[in-house]
């Protein structure tokens, strides 16, 4: 058999060795005998090798994403959606105001702050009053505190102004204190937290005057409320961290 005829077989054996029918049939036809080893064996192994990488390159692996998704709950939404900006709409327009500080001494000061001012240091009222709890200029002063300007552009001020005031208020009422707390007067119960805050308000000494009055004396402020509006709404706070001291300052 020629060279050009060995290439011929070759090429024709490689195509036909693809299908295993045809392999058979190819065999039976030729006499392998007469070919020569050097031709017969690599065309053999590359027919095997192709038959198997065409088998395996037919067949596409199918790959599972399904670990990849996730809940829509996962994602982080930057802007409310349709839904929530239609129920939204629906909300009461109302301010409100919702800082829970519950039944503390801090809780105390903040909702009488904000029952004088709305909690705003820079206040000052037509009467002249000053900050976030309305202080004279004259109340300033017992408490060492005589410049205005300072005070109404320091709210460390404004608060310490508060404790030693109610600190003095203290001290004045405490036998009051221990004497009414726990007793009503008008109908309204009598707490420690209640007569500091009308204290507040009406000063010490016309609070005295109410308490050993049995709620006989009157007094109201420039703008209507009275001593009993005080004792009620501020009642069951817990000042007991507030020490009594006739000294107290605020610088």
């Amino acid at each position: 058999m020629g060279p050009v005829k060995e290439r011929a077989l070759s090429i024709k054996l490689i195509v036909i060795c693809l299908h295993p029918l045809n392999f058979v049939r190819f065999f039976s036809h030729y006499n392998f005998l007469t070919m020569k080893k050097s031709i017969l064996i690599p065309t053999v192994l590359l027919s095997i090798a192709v038959f198997f990488l065409l088998s395996f390159s037919a067949k596409e692996e199918a790959i599972d994403l399904s670990h990849y998704k996730i809940s829509e709950k996962a994602y982080l939404y930057q802007v409310p959606t349709k839904k929530e900006s239609q129920q939204a709409s629906l909300l009461p327009d109302m301010p409100f105001f919702n800082i829970f500080l519950g039944k503390t001494f801090v809780g105390f000061k903040e909702a009488l702050g904000f029952n004088e001012s709305t909690g705003n240091y820079a206040s000052i009222n037509r009467y002249g009053y000053l900050g976030k709890y309305q202080f004279a200029a004259t109340t300033l002063s017992l408490i060492g505190v005589n410049n205005t300007n300072t005070f109404i552009t320091s709210a460390a001020l404004q608060e310490k102004a508060f404790v030693a005031y109610t600190s003095r208020n203290k001290w004045i009422l405490r036998r009051d204190i221990k004497r009414f707390v726990g007793t009503k007067i008008n109908n309204v119960l009598v707490t420690e937290s209640g007569i500091l805050a009308a204290a507040h308000l009406a000063g010490a000494g016309n609070v005295k005057k109410y308490l050993r009055s049995d709620g006989d004396f009157f007094f109201k402020d420039a703008f209507g409320t009275t001593i009993q509006t005080y004792l009620k709404k501020f009642s069951g706070y817990d000042t007991s961290s507030v020490t009594p001291n006739i000294k107290a300052k605020a610088v």
